[in-house]
């Protein structure tokens, strides 16, 4: 008896005609169906979670940013405590202290700001007779267009109407009930904060997720406590030398400019654009001649340049890595949802993103293999 092997036999199918039988196993879908829906009911929630941030923004934005505030100023009470001074009277004394530096701040800014915008129309046939010195050019490039055959609309500089002034100072400043809400949110979390952290420790059962839970509220507080401290003494340092161009050039109102730099830049790429914008319109208005108001901005453009590209990411990248890239995204999503007050949320809960991100799902985790 001749014992026919099964490649012979798979030979001779494929020579009758008929076809091969699939040599590989079935593979699994790369996303199953309950993969798919989880992905969907997580899409979902995350949807929902921005809609009502987004449309209950009175009561989230000051209470978020207490909590956030509060977690930065928490070392300086437990600073207090050491001296012993009691923590409700250290938040109270750390609250006044918040505030005082806030109506400092806004006192500076807000009286030139205030003078100026009384005088809105003679600034504006101001600005527009410096402007004229652009009227040649203008008549140079109609020139050209007419010789091309484009019909040209741009007769000279007109002039922006300022109906949009008080519509933006409505919608740049919080309302009073806001205020209330976060000094109140605030004054109660720094003087809360010890038993808030016990509490938070406790509701888990399993001693290891108490100590990574206690490493998370460690790691945080440090992390913002060092950011507010850090870009305090930056931004600082950006006014003081923001103040003293403003003065050499004869800015006028230069320590509230200075004020006003310090204050905007705590607003990632956001602020010292509107700081470099304000201070050319303030200069041209200002000074005789355009050369002379672009000096204060140009220097101003040297002194960003530096702080952004060489102190900043010297001193805080030596403590928390931060991607552009996710600081860009960042900034727009919270400046979208929730307006300057949420850029100037978005480095530090990026901040805590990472944090929760390098504890919940640490390096040795489960990884995708090398492509």
């Amino acid at each position: 008896m001749v014992r026919v092997l099964p490649s012979e036999r798979s030979l001779s199918n494929a020579s009758d005609g008929a076809p091969l039988p699939d040599s590989q196993t079935e593979q699994p879908p790369v996303i199953r169906r309950a993969d798919a829906v989880a992905f969907a009911q997580v899409g979902l929630l995350i949807i929902g979670i921005v809609a009502v941030l987004y449309l209950a923004k009175a009561f989230f934005l000051p209470v978020v940013t207490a909590f956030v505030v509060g977690t930065m100023l928490s070392p300086a009470a437990s600073f207090l405590e050491r001296y012993r001074i009691p923590r409700p009277l250290g938040a109270v004394l750390i609250v006044a202290a918040v505030g005082a530096a806030a109506a400092l701040i806004v006192g500076l800014i807000s009286s030139p700001l205030m003078e100026w915008s009384s005088q809105l129309p003679e600034l504006a046939s101001r600005l527009k007779d410096k402007l004229h010195v652009f009227d040649r050019p203008l008549a140079l490039w109609q020139e050209l267009q007419s010789m091309v055959g484009v019909p040209s609309t741009l007769t000279s500089f007109q002039m922006p109407k300022f109906e949009w002034v008080q519509p933006a100072l409505e919608f740049l400043s919080p309302t009073f009930t806001e205020f209330l809400l976060f000094f109140a949110t605030l004054l109660l979390f720094i003087a809360s904060w010890k038993d808030l952290r016990r509490s938070l420790i406790m509701n888990f059962a399993d001693r290891d997720a108490r100590l990574r839970m206690l490493k998370i509220l460690n790691e945080i507080e440090v992390h913002l406590g060092s950011y507010l401290l850090t870009v305090t003494m930056i931004n600082t340092g950006v006014g003081i030398a923001t103040g003293i161009v403003c003065a050499i050039t004869h800015m006028p109102n230069p320590v509230g400019l200075g004020a006003l730099a310090a204050t905007l830049n705590f607003i990632p790429i956001i602020g010292p654009i509107a700081t470099f914008a304000i201070l050319v319109v303030v200069g041209v208005i200002a000074l005789p001649t355009i050369s002379g108001g672009l000096m204060a901005a140009l220097a101003f453009s040297g002194i960003a340049f530096v702080e952004g590209h060489f102190v900043t990411p010297t001193i805080i990248g030596r403590h928390l890595a931060l991607n552009a890239l996710a600081v860009f995204l960042a900034l727009a999503f919270w400046t979208w949802l929730w307006g300057p007050m949420g850029a100037f949320l978005s480095s530090p809960l990026l901040i805590v993103a990472l944090i929760l991100k390098e504890h919940l799902l640490p390096v040795n985790s489960p990884q995708l293999p090398p492509g």
